[in-house]
């Protein structure tokens, strides 16, 4: 099948897995880190529920740790792409969208 042929909410480059891992977030541009939980993840990017918002275009190195002893699952570059408000939650009210812009290595 084409990608002319799916579903529009399967036209995406990657394939969406749904996680609920603990995310590190630290800033680029200073020393705050941030701790959250990754919901969604794909090649292109990634979905986390954080305590506080971030604005868009705010530059970040995420790590994702593995349940089953992999420390860090995921080490990469990513950049704010849009903030949602969870109203229902107070744990972690905002849910931002970020793009992976570069996969960082651990060797």
């Amino acid at each position: 099948m084409n990608l002319a042929n799916r579903d529009y909410q399967e036209k995406r480059n990657f394939i969406r897995m749904k996680v609920e891992t603990p995310i590190s977030i630290q800033l680029v541009s200073g020393d705050e880190t941030y701790q959250g939980v990754c919901r969604d993840l794909s090649g292109g990017g990634l979905l986390v529920e954080l305590a506080t918002a971030l604005p868009v275009g705010t530059v970040a190195e995420v790590s994702i740790k593995s349940s089953h002893g992999h420390s860090p699952m995921l080490q990469a570059r990513a950049v704010v792409s849009r903030v949602e408000a969870q109203p229902d939650t107070t744990e972690h009210p905002c849910l931002l969208g970020m793009e992976i812009e570069e996969v960082i290595s651990n060797s």
